[in-house]
Parts: C-alpha cells; sequence; structure tokens
C-alpha cells in the first residue's frame, strides 16, 4: 500500500515512520510551507495559558519565548506531545471545541488572558467559544502557512499511473489546495481510482467536490484515528 502525506514537512516525517512501521510505503508532498514570523517574541505577562491548535504552533511557541513554566493546553495529543519542553500540557480531544472545553474546565476568566498561538489562517472559533464564557483570548500570529503552487512531478506521475492508494488530508484548507492542484496538473479524473482518507467532516466536505474512489472520515479528530483509516 502506498499513500499520500500531505502535511506540512515537519510534521510528515514522523507520520512517515509510523505509516512504515505498519508496512505503508508513503509519498511526501506537503501542500503547506511553514514560515515562522520572524524574530517573534512573545509576552506572557498575566496569561494564565496557552492555547494549541497544532505541532506548528507548539514550535512557534518554544521559539518565541524561553519561558517553561506557563501552562500549555494542545487541541490533541501529537500536539501536547511537540509541546513537550513546557512544563504543564494537556491534550484536549482533538478539535477547537474539546479545547474550548477543555480551557474552561481548567482555567478560571478572573485569574487572566489566554493566548492562541497560531498561524495566518485559523479553523474554528475558538476565540468566540471562550468569549462567551467570559475568557480574554489574546491571538499570537507566529507562523505563516503559505499554499504550494502545484503538485510536485513525482505525485501528478504517482496519481497518473495508478500508483497511490490514498490521500492523507488533515484540513479543510489543504484539502481544497489539493483539489486546486489535481484540476491544474490535469488528475482529477484520476482521483477515482485513490480513497480520500480525512480527518473530519469538515476536511471531507472541501475534498469532496471531486470524485474519490472513496472519501472517509476518521473516527476521531486525531492521527491515531486518521492512521486507523488506512488499515481500514
Amino acid at each position: 500500500m502506498r499513500v499520500m502525506i500531505t502535511r506540512p514537512r515537519e510534521d510528515a516525517r514522523p507520520l512517515a515512520e509510523a505509516l512504515a512501521a505498519r508496512g505503508v510505503e508513503t509519498l511526501l508532498e506537503p501542500l503547506l510551507e511553514i514560515v515562522p514570523v520572524a524574530d517573534a517574541r512573545l509576552d506572557l505577562a498575566g496569561v494564565q495559558a496557552v492555547l494549541l491548535t497544532s505541532a506548528n504552533g507548539a514550535r512557534a511557541l518554544a521559539a518565541a519565548t524561553g519561558a517553561r513554566d506557563v501552562t500549555v493546553l494542545a487541541v490533541g495529543a501529537a500536539t501536547a506531545a511537540a509541546a513537550a519542553g513546557f512544563a504543564r500540557v494537556e491534550a484536549a480531544g482533538g478539535d477547537v471545541a474539546a479545547l474550548a472545553d477543555l480551557a474552561a474546565s481548567v482555567c478560571d476568566p478572573a485569574a487572566g488572558a489566554l493566548v492562541h498561538v497560531a498561524g495566518s489562517h485559523v479553523a474554528g472559533d475558538l476565540a468566540g467559544r471562550l468569549t462567551e464564557r467570559g475568557f480574554t483570548l489574546r491571538r499570537e500570529t507566529l507562523y505563516t502557512a503559505v499554499r504550494t503552487e502545484a503538485l510536485s512531478d513525482a505525485a501528478a506521475a504517482a496519481l497518473r499511473q495508478g500508483a497511490l492508494d490514498a490521500v492523507l488530508l488533515f484540513s479543510p484548507r489543504t484539502a481544497d489546495s489539493f483539489v486546486t492542484l489535481a484540476a491544474r496538473a490535469g488528475v482529477t479524473a484520476d482521483l477515482a481510482r485513490v480513497r480520500a482518507l480525512c480527518l473530519s467532516a469538515a476536511v471531507a466536505e472541501a475534498a469532496g467536490t471531486v470524485a474519490w474512489r472513496a472519501l472517509d472520515v476518521a473516527a476521531r479528530p486525531d492521527q491515531e484515528a486518521l492512521l486507523a483509516l488506512v488499515a481500514g
């Protein structure tokens, strides 16, 4: 079995290793390039917790501050693992709603602001969910996720030749980008031989504008559930 991983390169490598351990061959095709904000510095004075919605945010946080004693609340286990250098890290259930629930359960609106370390594009209304519960949430943009402009020659050839069984899609933005780039490369019709394995229903909605062999959604919005789809 051979699958395409569309995650940014930093996240794709450990995922490729996990799949290799399961006997799955991978093709790395990052559709987003993570560009850190140059010389970013983060002031955490008066902040009771930092919220992370991606591993990229965890890496950006570590680069922007020397403080390691702040409470870090991560959207899921993979993001929590990327923030392992901080003294207190807790993981939510894998999506923005679960992260908001976790923050509300362990933080106090009167105890200081919350900071969301994010990229230039965010998915889900984390701010709205926490503001309605009385929290002050400050978003700090510490990196930009830049879309790739074309599929690589290797990816386009693999699709044309029927040499891919599945494509792993982790975000609506990436799914939309993949569909656009497939059309640009002239391989949309070839997706009828490929499974789209999607992290969530929102990802599947973005990917579902073309005809795949199958459009499957993980049981939970986390990497382990997506890996289970590969074996399914």
